[in-house]
């Protein structure tokens, strides 16, 4: 009987309390191990909930308060249902979620899952086990073959296997997802690359042999990377005659670095495919691209680098409509003994919480359970457009890796693993096959991976990077830098600067905007000759976008630009109505351009931002930093993906950075770029003449058109480079540093050396000074001061690949002179001067000789009367001596 009198608020209590609290008795470790739980919790629902009314057989009607597919059930059978839902194999936390409308999704979801057993069809039992067992049996393989090898394997964690499987066929056959991007680290990785992946095992084979992964034939600059770091790319085949592509990235061993590319890469492929335009920063209903982010337990909470891509999930231009996460939790570290000593929040994915976002823990004994959570993500995921986590709980069975004695500081942890008297594949596929059947799906498995182990040594593997989208991008192999026609008609450059000034009819533009923008660029248009940089800019972007080149310029406060010179994009005053003009110069235009002001991380833009470049060669992305030294809090990205990308995995990024660069008294953070870390990172051979066969390019230009034919140069060339731009701040509006519009027409290219342009003779050149970038300006103005006729300046804007032949015929042109120099405004130990010389030795036999600051620990000075005095030492140094 249903009592009418019951006090409907203790029961929403108690199902509030099981949904809040449930995860804390939930029994999610497969070791058993001693945890620290919330122990007032766990006394609190056992003692006022469970104990309380295990008896209490009073009727009421669910009314929606609980999601058990019955119209009304008595209190007890309500605990008991509680219990099971939220305190068995699987915890869940999503009541930290604000949005009720998540929250009860989530419960109602995951509750209707939980009023039966999850029963699954036979075949789809079968194929757990088959998958299980094959997962195991590649390790027991490799272990046979390669003992010394470390493979990171996926023993303690053959559950993972369930997940990836799962997500692959439900996100494809029921939601219609049409790209999945994994980004992971070592911990199963080659278990996926050969059990799902389709990665051929005699390559892998030749990977553990020393051999190569690559043709070095066809690519003899690449230089490979180490096993744990293998990729894939491939599309999969499932029912319903339905593909999806899969790509797990290449990754470094700097754990959670690739979680930005991943997105990037994402984001990157939503721009080609237009999904999302440039009027609307995302767009929910449609989710084709879905991001997978693995990580490990202790990296997950102890990388910045996790928080800052967390912090960015849902920001305008960089959200990709939710990532799933899964974390591979072996419940240590490298070896620390305990989590304890691992962080400081309860679960290792409390950092989730802070984007509220759902966390599944799940025991890795429990692959069905892993099944079963792996739907409720995606479809959360594709339902929300939030990124949700998966916490696979599960152990190292060999620790770190399979050379490792983790019994030294782990020695309860271990003692646990080695008891276990079966593996999950074991235990799972005996309740499924036979002892026969086992014998047969093994022998098969086995024969298999011994006929790739023996034509491991005489495979040639192929270099498949460059298909798709990328068919016609080319890997440089010419002798000499080439030069690439840059320039565009002039009097479409007119009407793209006059359009990028047009302002919208009734829109409220900033007062000092109508002057200093608006005003102004039109004058410089009309006189020609004055194109100052951001014009310059400006026609490199409006130029692509006629081309149907996408661009896009991402950092911190881009879209004015830091020294409040760009514009790109403007802002009602009255309305916060954001304008981009460049995106409305004619009817249809498909390309637009993505003003992405950033948020205060460096680290995971630059990281999204490489993501976005290695996915389509035809769309021009931009990472500007805010000063040109804030790039150290991204050098992982720099060190490990933008530097060395193509040399260890054939992955091609036209990535552009813009580094604001220049001594002015600011001090000493502000200053340098580190020009000279960048030149250090370049494989440019000092001894041999230079090619475009290097890692990037480092330049540092000194007027607006070359850094246009620079912009443009990214995009017209047959294969792509990182290119690393020392740019400018005080020059962004120097008297001096303009162009004429002839410098862009047709015709015109990028110049790696600019010579002087001297009314002299040439043979009347007694000094040749070599410098780069605002430096010019400064010794030019002196030598105009002084009326010095003897001296010759040469600008060189391309430091790498260094340009042999332009500096050649410089050198020869000033056959006269008796002193050659190197001039710059950094100190001795930093900027270009250690890079040039050696080049300078090496080719011309020129002793060159240095004129610029001593050598400091610091970039700059911070006191101004100082400053001035070092510059002005070094200009008259350079010029008078």
């Amino acid at each position: 009987m249903i009592n009418n009198q019951l006090n409907y608020s203790l029961i929403y209590s108690i199902i509030k309390e099981f949904r809040e609290k449930g995860h804390y008795l939930a029994s999610i470790d497969p070791l058993h191990l001693p945890h620290s739980k919330d122990i007032e919790s766990k006394t609190f629902l056992l003692q006022n909930y469970e104990n309380r009314f295990k008896e209490n057989k009073t009727v009421f009607k669910t009314l929606g308060l609980l999601y058990n597919k019955k119209e009304e059930c008595s209190v007890n059978e309500a605990i008991t249902f509680l219990k099971k839902t939220y305190c068995g194999t699987v915890g869940v936390e999503f009541m930290h979620i604000d949005d009720i409308g998540e929250r009860e999704w989530l419960a109602s979801k995951w509750e209707q899952i939980n009023c039966s057993d999850y029963l699954l069809p036979v075949h789809t039992k079968e194929k757990i086990a088959q998958m299980l067992l094959e997962c195991q049996w590649f390790d027991n393989f490799v272990a046979t073959k390669y003992p010394t090898v470390k493979r990171y394997a996926c023993e303690g964690a053959e559950s993972m296997i369930i997940f990836f499987d799962e997500l692959f066929t439900h996100s494809c056959i029921s939601h219609n997802v049409t790209d999945v991007i994994i980004g992971m680290p070592h911990r199963g990785r080659l278990n996926l690359l050969a059990c799902l992946l389709k990665f051929p095992p005699n390559i892998m084979f030749r990977k553990m042999q020393g051999l190569s992964e690559f043709d070095l034939i066809k690519a003899p600059r690449i230089v490979g990377d180490v096993l744990s770091h293998l990729y894939k790319s491939i599309d999969l085949n499932l029912a319903e005659k339905k593909n999806i592509h899969v790509s797990l990235l290449p990754n470094p061993s700097h754990l959670e670095a690739i979680n930005p590319v991943v997105c990037g890469k994402a984001r990157g492929k939503a721009m080609t495919k237009n999904l999302y335009p440039y009027k609307q920063s995302n767009s929910n209903d449609k989710l084709p691209i879905l991001p997978i982010q693995v990580h490990g337990d202790a990296s997950f909470s102890g990388q910045g680098i996790v928080m800052e891509c967390l912090e960015m999930s849902n920001v305008p231009h960089y959200s990709v409509g939710g990532s799933i996460h899964l974390v591979v939790n072996n419940q240590i570290g490298y070896t620390t003994p305990g989590y304890y000593n691992g962080r400081s929040s309860h679960y290792c994915s409390d950092v989730m919480k802070m984007i509220d976002a759902p966390c599944i823990h799940v025991n890795g004994d429990h692959p069905e359970d892993v099944l079963k959570v792996t739907r409720l993500a995606v479809d959360y995921r594709q339902k929300f457009g939030k990124d949700i986590l998966i916490d696979l709980v599960c152990f190292r069975q060999w620790g770190h890796n399979e050379l490792d004695d983790p019994t030294f500081t782990n020695p309860l942890m271990y003692k646990a693993i080695h008891s276990r008297e079966r593996t999950v594949a074991e235990k799972y596929a005996n309740e499924i096959f036979s002892q026969v059947e086992i014998d047969s799906i093994k022998q098969k498995f086995w024969t298999n991976l011994n006929q790739e182990f023996k034509k491991s040594s005489e495979s040639k593997p192929s270099n498949e990077n460059l298909k798709g989208v990328w068919s016609h991008i080319i890997h440089p192999s010419n002798e000499h830098i080439t030069v690439w026609d840059t320039g565009y008609s002039s009097e479409q450059l007119i009407a793209i600067g006059r359009k990028s000034v047009e302002i919208p009819s009734g829109f409220n533009l900033h007062k000092t905007l109508n002057k200093s923008l608006v005003n102004d660029r039109l004058k410089r248009l009309s006189e020609q000759n004055q194109i100052d940089w951001a014009t310059a800019e400006i026609f490199a972007f409006g130029s692509l976008l006629c081309e149907g080149h996408n661009v896009r310029i991402s950092g911190q406060d881009v879209g004015r630009g830091t020294f409040n010179q760009r514009h790109a994009m403007i802002v009602d005053q009255e309305s916060g109505e954001i304008n981009i003009p460049l995106n409305d110069m004619f009817e249809n235009q498909s390309a637009f351009l993505e003003v992405a002001n950033s948020i205060l991380s460096e680290e995971a833009v630059v990281g999204f931002e490489y993501g976005m470049s290695i996915d389509s060669p035809n769309n021009l992305i931009i990472w500007e930093a805010q000063f040109g030294d804030f790039f150290n809090g991204a050098q992982i990205m720099f060190d490990t993906f933008i530097s060395a990308g193509e040399l260890k995995w054939l992955l091609q990024s036209g990535l552009v950075i813009l580094l604001p660069h220049g001594y002015d008294g600011a001090g000493p953070e502000h200053s340098s770029c580190r020009i000279e870390r960048f030149l250090q990172m370049c494989d440019s051979s000092v001894k041999n003449v230079d090619s475009d066969m290097i890692n990037w390019s480092v330049t540092h230009p000194s007027t607006p058109s070359q850094y246009f034919h620079l912009l443009r140069r990214q995009i017209v060339r047959n294969y792509r480079k990182p290119l690393i731009v020392a740019s400018p701040k005080l020059l962004l509006r120097h008297p001096q540093c303009i162009s004429n519009l002839s410098e862009f027409e047709e015709g015109t290219h990028f110049k790696p050396v600019i010579d002087d342009r001297l009314t002299a003779k040439t043979d009347a050149i007694q000094k040749v000074v070599f410098c780069s970038g605002k430096h010019y300006y400064a010794l030019n103005a002196y030598r105009t001061e002084q009326n010095i006729t003897d001296v010759a300046i040469v600008r060189i804007e391309e430091l790498c690949p260094f340009p042999v032949k332009d500096i050649s015929a410089v050198i020869s042109k000033y056959a006269n002179a008796k002193k050659i120099i190197w001039s710059q405004e950094e100190h001795e130990n930093m900027g270009a001067w250690s890079f040039v010389n050696d080049r300078f030795k090496s080719h011309f036999g020129c002793e060159l000789n240095y004129v610029g600051r001593a050598p400091l620990g610091t970039p700059a000075v911070g006191i101004g009367s100082l400053h001035k005095k070092e510059h002005q030492l070094v200009i008259a140094q350079t010029l008078e001596n």
